[in-house]
């Protein structure tokens, strides 16, 4: 008896391994050749630069050399309301919390529960670290987790003599585990006095000289990705962000509607407009566009390299197949346009 269920797990090992070879051999080539479509850049002349709100820090570093190099008049941001109550923070640096309406304070010096609401986008041993200072002093550190809650520690003195409170995110790194984040919701006094990141925070990337300073008063990734633009040395006169609605799904769409909207009632003039997107994404980006507003305007794509993926095999083969469906399931909804 064992001996015949040992020979049927054999037999079965053996179809999964010709399988995998089969697969190895004949679909790999295919799906890396779709990968390599679906990410393909193709420039127009133009004088516009779209930019999709939500991408990495790194790929803002990139569309500003573009803009720098190939003389647009205009970026155009676009991108969504967010969707949640946590701020994330891309790259190392500091998120500064400033305490408003201090002479409402205690001057009494006591002992105090700071907590940090926080989690981490990845968990393990790729869990974002962070520091938490109380004006200029380190008090504590932390390795996040991917659970929402309160880090908290107890700290002695009077709330009002606190100019600000920071979180030092230290350990960004992208590789075949992903991508490490930090989202910080707000800080937590005694229970009591609630201070959330939104226009009450400033974000200093990296360093925290101030040259790179985000005011964090907005609230899409369209806003986002204007001030992170802006913060590089742009002119803010020629940077524009066009937010869309809020939504879980089809969010290329409701960002292509927002600036098809826009252009109606804009004085912009279009010459041409390359669409900044992210690796395999980029595709159906462009479909969408092409698609929302027609034959009026000359579009092209750029199609930045998407690191998270392209530094995992898995996850590339992953992606580009949920792209094509994706490109797929667009164009059935595209269909009305």
């Amino acid at each position: 008896m064992f001996k015949r269920k040992s020979k049927r797990d054999k037999v079965v090992i053996k179809i999964i391994v010709v399988f995998l070879i089969i697969f190895i051999i004949v679909f790999l080539p295919i799906i890396y050749s779709l990968s390599d479509h679906l990410s393909k850049t193709e420039k127009v002349s133009a004088n516009i630069l779209l930019v999709e709100g939500w991408l990495p820090t790194y790929a803002l570093n990139m569309v500003y050399n573009e803009f720098q190099i190939n003389g647009y008049e205009h970026i155009i941001t676009t991108g969504l309301k967010f969707n949640t109550d946590y701020y994330r923070l891309p790259e190392n640096g500091y998120l500064i919390f400033y305490l408003k309406n201090k002479n409402s304070f205690s001057h009494q010096v006591s002992q105090h529960i700071i907590e940090v609401d926080a989690y981490s986008e990845l968990g393990g041993e790729h869990s974002a670290h962070f520091n938490l200072y109380v004006n200029d002093s380190l008090i504590v550190d932390f390795f996040a987790d991917t659970h929402k809650r309160r880090y908290p520690i107890k700290w002695e003195g009077s709330l009002s003599r606190i100019d600000s409170l920071m979180v030092q995110f230290t350990n960004d790194e992208v590789g075949d585990f992903g991508h490490i984040n930090l989202f910080v919701k707000e800080i937590v006094l005694d229970n009591k006095i609630t201070i959330p990141y939104l226009n009450n925070s400033e974000y200093d990337i990296s360093k925290l000289d101030g040259k790179r300073r985000i005011i964090n008063n907005f609230s899409s990734s369209a806003q986002l990705a204007r001030v992170t633009l802006l913060s590089m040395g742009i002119d803010s006169s020629r940077v524009i962000a066009i937010p869309g609605k809020r939504a879980k799904i089809n969010r290329t769409l409701s960002s292509a509607l927002a600036f098809r909207d826009r252009l109606k009632t804009s004085n912009i003039d279009v010459n041409g407009i390359n669409i900044v997107s992210l690796g395999i994404h980029a595709r159906r980006t462009y479909i969408t566009y092409k698609k929302i507003l027609g034959k009026s305007y000359n579009i092209g794509i750029i199609s930045i390299p998407d690191n998270e993926t392209n530094n995992s095999r898995k996850k590339r083969i992953i992606k580009t197949i949920r792209e094509t469906f994706g490109i797929i399931y667009y164009w059935f909804i595209l269909i009305p346009y």
